[in-house]
């Protein structure tokens, strides 16, 4: 999963000081409805080692993807039935508040990209619940699901993530 954005201008004016926003990308592991790990700014490896968070952007700055997670199908513990992908805002703005910003789900097998969706699509709220992989039939999926969620910080959006299981 790939997160970009740009840093905002105040008041959403077209000139002047740019004003750094923190975006957080995250995967949460769950066992069944049990969720039992994370990857994300503040650890940036599953216990298992197979989901990895690429490292902290807190401004936005630079181009293409700010943060990143990266998850190798072949490492991850047996008893993890689904990841939950999601961006959430550290700093309590609404993605409104932000430009350009942008989360996307690449194979990296492929190098397919199979989905983007543009935060100003979910300009009132504060984290977005992206999407999950699960392996219903034995084989891990993605399903899109980008439904936008109130939450600042991952322990605010782990209730709120629980009816996205599948």
């Amino acid at each position: 999963m790939g997160l970009g954005w740009d840093p905002a201008n105040p008041d959403g004016l077209l000139v002047g000081a740019k004003k750094d926003i923190d975006l957080n990308a995250a995967a949460l592991l769950f066992a069944g409805p049990d969720f039992v790990d994370v990857a994300y700014h503040e650890q940036l490896t599953s216990r298992d080692g197979a989901v990895r968070h690429l490292g902290d952007s807190v401004t936005g700055d630079g181009d293409g993807d700010n943060e990143a997670i990266v998850v190798d199908l072949t490492r991850i513990d047996p008893a993890i039935t689904t990841i939950v992908f999601l961006v959430s805002c550290y700093t309590g703005q609404r993605f409104g508040q932000i430009e350009n910003g942008f989360c996307r789900v690449i194979d990296n097998v492929t190098g397919i990209e199979m989905v983007r969706f543009d935060l100003a699509d979910a300009a009132s709220h504060t984290g977005l619940v992206i999407g999950r992989l699960h392996a219903p039939h034995g084989s891990w999926e993605f399903t899109p699901i980008l439904a936008p969620i109130h939450a600042e910080h991952i322990a605010d959006a782990v209730p709120l993530v629980a009816g996205h299981l599948g």
